[in-house]
């Protein structure tokens, strides 16, 4: 077959700029056939493939030496079934191209995360999630999928065909093959209300059960060496529509969440002993407010500064009490944190390797601004997290192995099975992968 797709050589880097890469090459396949082509030929020469979204994962999870799949030609909505409602994208369409493009249907997802810059194939492989007390992560939503396997076979799988592979391949972390189409189920666009209210920790922690079941969506930040935190409640409304007004909106977005935050953030870099005073200023420069609009439109937000980030999955009640010893260890340690701690939650779902799979979920998310140590920290978290039978997101920085994996997640063994079965060779295979999922 004469090659006609796109191929260059040079670093890949993710977007936080903590993992690189030299792939021996990078190509981006403008069809499914073209893809197919891409895996045998790699296979061919003994070299291994990657396919890597908008690398927004914290992990190396899409690095290689080998072949490197760019989806930037693999975009686009293929159909919607107005009577399944269901929606079948091309893998490398990036998720805000799928709300847009879906709210000029009159159509929605159910639930999303808070960013919308990743495609629907590296958001669904890693497990993103957003906040939920009765819907579940953007995999969750998925009704059927097809990836290219090792073969260059184009396997289409869902509940009812192939379903050992549909139970696995929704949070496939890309070790099963190339994701190349996905169905999400899709409901008629809806309104929601944001409620984002700043409440003191000690309040929040004593009533988060209460706010967990009385929200649809519930999730808090707490801003280190203060005892401050900010709420954001999402519930369906009725109406009508009524945005953030465009300068109050930019204020509090833009300049007082990117812009400000930025600048603090550079601050206390440069001298982390301000941290604890520029925090105290920050967590009280959001204030209340509520807004009324479509789903992304309240789901998402602009995340223009860059950082690293760890994240734990928990059962939702030790949340708590891990988040107190998280607080108890910074207050007595020199750690100087600029960067808020998120709490979120979800409910329990049936994919393997879903970080909420088979237990109700909170998750606990520590950041660090972009060229700051992090190791530290983030030792000292995970240490906590562990403690409580946590499971790291898997596109997050964490140091977990397959040993301490497979006890995590009681269908482990299901998944790596699957994976001896459709990827033999280790064809898809990439050192991040033989820390997580073992040889």
């Amino acid at each position: 077959m004469t090659e006609t797709y796109a191929t260059t050589t040079g670093t890949w880097r993710n977007w936080a700029g903590n993992v690189t890469a030299r792939p021996a090459r990078a190509v981006s396949p403008a069809s499914v056939e073209e893809l197919a082509e891409v895996v045998r030929r790699a296979a061919g020469e003994g070299l291994r493939v990657k396919p890597a979204g908008t690398g927004h994962s914290f992990t190396a999870a899409a690095a290689t030496d080998g072949v490197l799949i760019r989806p930037d030609l693999l975009t686009g909505v293929r159909e919607i079934d107005r009577t399944a409602m269901t929606v079948t994208v091309e893998a490398g369409t990036p998720l805000k191209y799928l709300n847009t493009a879906l709210a000029r249907e009159g159509l929605s997802l159910t639930n999303m995360g808070d960013i919308m810059e990743q495609t629907v194939a590296g958001a669904t492989s890693t497990g993103t999630h957003g906040t939920g007390r009765d819907s579940a992560s953007v995999a969750a939503q998925i009704r059927a999928l097809e990836l290219v396997t090792a073969d260059g076979t184009l396997l289409r799988c869902s509940a009812d065909e192939h379903a050992d592979v549909f139970a696995a391949a929704r949070i496939g972390l890309g070790a099963l093959g190339v994701v190349t189409a996905i169905t999400f189920a899709v409901e008629p666009v809806f309104l929601l209300t944001a409620r984002e209210e700043p409440m003191p920790f000690d309040r929040v922690t004593a009533e988060f059960d209460q706010l967990v079941t009385e929200n649809e969506h519930f999730e808090f930040y707490w801003f280190p060496h203060t005892g401050n935190c900010n709420t954001k409640r999402n519930n369906r409304s009725a109406g009508p529509a009524a945005p953030p007004g465009r300068v109050s909106g930019w204020i509090e977005d833009e300049f007082l969440s990117n812009g400000v935050f930025q600048v603090a953030c550079s601050v206390g870099r440069a001298l982390p002993g301000a941290i604890p005073a520029i925090a105290g200023v920050s967590s009280r420069a959001l204030s209340a407010r509520s807004y009324t609009d479509i789903p992304y439109k309240v789901f998402t937000s602009p995340r223009r500064v860059r950082f690293v980030e760890m994240e734990y999955a928990l059962p939702r009640e030790a949340a708590v009490e891990a988040l107190r010893e998280v607080r108890a260890m910074i207050d007595r340690s020199p750690l100087r944190i600029s960067f808020p701690v998120e709490v979120r939650t979800a409910p329990s779902d049936d994919i393997a390797l879903s970080t909420a799979s088979g237990r109700e979920t909170a998750y606990i998310a520590v950041h660090m601004y972009r060229g700051t140590p992090y190791r530290a920290y983030f030792t000292a978290v995970e240490r906590i997290m562990t403690g409580f039978g946590g499971r790291p997101h898997w596109g997050k920085i964490h140091t977990r192995d397959a040993a301490y994996l497979s006890e995590a997640y009681p269908r482990f063994g299901e998944f790596t099975a699957l994976r001896d079965r459709l990827d033999p060779d280790r064809l898809f295979g990439n050192d991040y992968l033989r820390r997580v999922l073992g040889d």
